[in-house]
């Protein structure tokens, strides 16, 4: 008697509870301020609370696999298809079959696996001084290993997984042996020891400590926000070959994702028109669906080719690539 009574009362109060808000958890290697804006405005548009992690790729790898299937998050967001490709290689992303996310990201912006999927596109390109340089001076990167560049070019730590990727795309394109032969030809022109980030470099091209670099587009277009005067320009290499070397962001949702559907939700709309410019928009990168256009100052810096290659070719070659830079004596 007493349960036939008790029933009624404990679901109609169970019917008066509020019901808890959905939420997707992402482990993100972002720095906040690039990824709040996107997250803020994915709930204004849906409800749905997302809490985010940030930290370095490498412990945020870490964290997923010692947590395995305790982890909370749903989603891993990083920077570099070599990071993403190591992160499905390790076991902690799943496949996501998504038609949505097929339609916005092309094909080589995304897993062959489809175990993770580029948001926003960088361009991995020459950086040259206007004052010491003629671009009709300029062509490729393997040009850049010429006798002509000897004591004038500069470049980034070899260390960081942007050059990775570059010199990982770049064996993929020319095999292991010429890619060496034009890496030792970087090496033999550099004006002085690599740098620690691309923004110091390009700062030393400025300076005219050296005339050439290869850097990231973000990090120029931060560096001429900041000082609109500095003598410098971008160079898009290789238009009448490969293309200019081009990298991502991008996202996978994790193998044990406790909101496995939140999380596919979160990422399509992350490649929707209504989240590209907000996502790309705020560090200056490139949408990576086609249909959405770059902010103007992106814009402004003209439209290029690109390598077709698959981007997942910088994670599967990044061991042969670190390899080749060490034999080459790039540090």
């Amino acid at each position: 008697m007493f349960l036939r009574l008790f029933l009624p009362f404990a679901l109609i109060a169970a019917t008066l509870l509020p019901a808890r808000a959905e939420e997707v958890v992402v482990y993100s290697a972002r720095n906040e301020q690039l990824i709040k804006p996107v997250f803020d405005a994915y709930t204004r548009a849906t409800g749905v609370q997302v809490k985010f992690i940030t930290d370095k790729e490498g412990p945020l790898l870490a964290r997923l696999k010692a947590e395995g299937a305790n982890t909370p998050a749903d989603l891993l967001l990083t920077v570099d298809a070599g990071n993403l490709w190591q992160a499905a290689e390790e076991g902690v992303l799943q496949p996501v079959d998504s038609v949505v996310l097929e339609r916005n990201i092309p094909a080589s912006l995304r897993d062959p696996a489809k175990r993770w999927f580029g948001l926003s596109v960088r361009a991995r390109t020459i950086v040259y001084n206007t004052q010491r340089v003629r671009p009709s001076e300029l062509s490729t990167y393997e040009a850049l290993a010429e006798p002509k560049w000897k004591g004038r070019l500069c470049l980034r730590t070899s260390k960081k997984v942007y050059n990775q990727s570059l010199v990982a795309m770049m064996i993929a394109e020319h095999g292991e042996a010429k890619t060496e032969q034009i890496v030792r030809g970087w090496v033999a022109n550099l004006a002085t020891d690599p740098f620690p980030d691309d923004t110091k470099m390009m700062e030393a091209v400025a300076a005219g400590q050296c005339d050439v670099g290869i850097g990231n587009t973000y990090y120029f277009g931060r560096l001429m926000e900041k000082n609109p005067n500095l003598p410098l320009a971008l160079f898009w290499p290789n238009q009448r070959g490969s293309g200019v070397h081009v990298n991502i962001s991008g996202a996978g949702v994790t193998r044990f994702a406790k909101n496995r559907a939140g999380a596919i939700r979160l990422l399509e709309w992350l490649s929707s028109r209504e989240a590209q410019n907000i996502f790309a928009d705020v560090n200056l990168e490139y949408p990576v669906n086609p249909a959405v256009k770059p902010d103007p100052i992106v814009a402004a810096w003209g439209e290029f080719k690109r390598n077709p290659i698959n981007v997942a070719k910088a994670g599967e070659l990044q061991a042969a690539a670190v390899k080749l830079m060490d034999r080459a004596g790039y540090k």
